[in-house]
Parts: structure tokens; C-alpha cells; sequence
């Protein structure tokens, strides 16, 4: 089962370092961790997802309620958000089959961001599952590096 917290934190030193240590030494897994700033200037934004069952779930949801610098915590229902993620990939291509690279990029929203004789860098953004389909359609052209920025999220209501 996947969770996924939207957590309102203090913007203060050590923050960051206070919830993963929490997961660390609960042996909680972050499958994704994004902190961004927020329109307030001393509150930061954590998406936060991991996945376990239904007790380590509600087990993560009760400590990160527990900490002193946390302000809110929401789980969202993924039927009930927007997910949203973004990556550079640099897939090696060469002259005869740049062509369909480029045209994978044109149906799966893909923008070409540098292109060398051996390679193309792109960029790609959309729900975690069409970043997870735009790999397996390059897979086979090589993949030479990959940055993904995690996942954020937003409640629908």
C-alpha cells in the first residue's frame, strides 16, 4: 500500500534531518521525498511517499504527528489527488534512430532539452506511472543517465 503525506513543517535548521531520522530509525522506507517552500515564508511543504501495509501507514501518520516541528499532516487518497513528477533523461541515440526517439517525445509529452551526436537529453514531466511508461519506451535506446525530482502532491477538494 502506497501513502502519501503532505506534511506542513517550520522552515527551520535540522527539519529535514528530524523526519528522515524518524523513518530511519523506524525502518520506514521514503520511496519519495520533495520540500519546497511555501507562500509563507517560515513553512515548508514536504510530499513524503513510502509504501508498507496499513499499520506501518498509520504508524507513519501518528509519529510525524508527534513531532514538535510539524504543523499538519495529511494523507492523501491517491483516487482523491493530483501526482505530479518531472525528469531529465539522457538517452543515447545515434543518426538512424534519432528520428523515433524524437518521436516518442512527441507523443509522450517529452522535450528535447540538448542533443549531441550521441545522445539527446529530454525532459519529461507528468503522474509518476507516465514518467515510469516514458522509461520503458527509451529503455532500448540506452538509458546514460536519469535525475527525478520525486513526487509532489495536492488534494483535489
Amino acid at each position: 500500500m502506497k501513502g502519501i503525506f503532505s506534511v506542513l513543517v517550520e522552515n527551520r535548521d535540522g527539519v529535514l534531518s528530524q523526519i528522515s531520522g524518524l523513518f530511519a530509525r523506524r525502518g520506514f522506507n521514503i520511496d519519495s521525498l520533495v520540500v519546497g517552500t511555501t507562500e509563507q515564508k517560515d513553512v515548508s511543504s514536504m510530499t513524503i511517499v513510502s509504501t508498507g501495509d496499513q499499520r506501518t501507514i498509520d504508524q507513519i501518520e501518528k509519529h510525524l504527528n508527534k513531532k514538535p516541528d510539524v504543523i499538519k499532516v495529511r494523507r492523501l487518497d491517491e483516487s482523491k489527488s493530483i501526482s505530479l513528477e518531472m525528469m531529465l533523461i539522457k538517452v543515447g541515440c545515434t543518426q538512424a534512430n534519432r528520428g523515433s526517439l524524437i518521436e516518442i517525445c512527441t507523443v509522450m509529452g517529452g522535450k528535447i532539452m540538448h542533443v549531441t551526436p550521441r545522445a539527446m537529453m529530454i525532459e519529461v514531466h507528468g503522474t509518476p506511472e507516465t514518467i515510469e511508461d516514458f522509461i520503458e519506451m527509451v529503455r532500448s535506446y540506452g538509458i546514460i543517465e536519469l535525475q527525478r525530482t520525486g513526487t509532489i502532491s495536492l488534494g483535489r477538494t
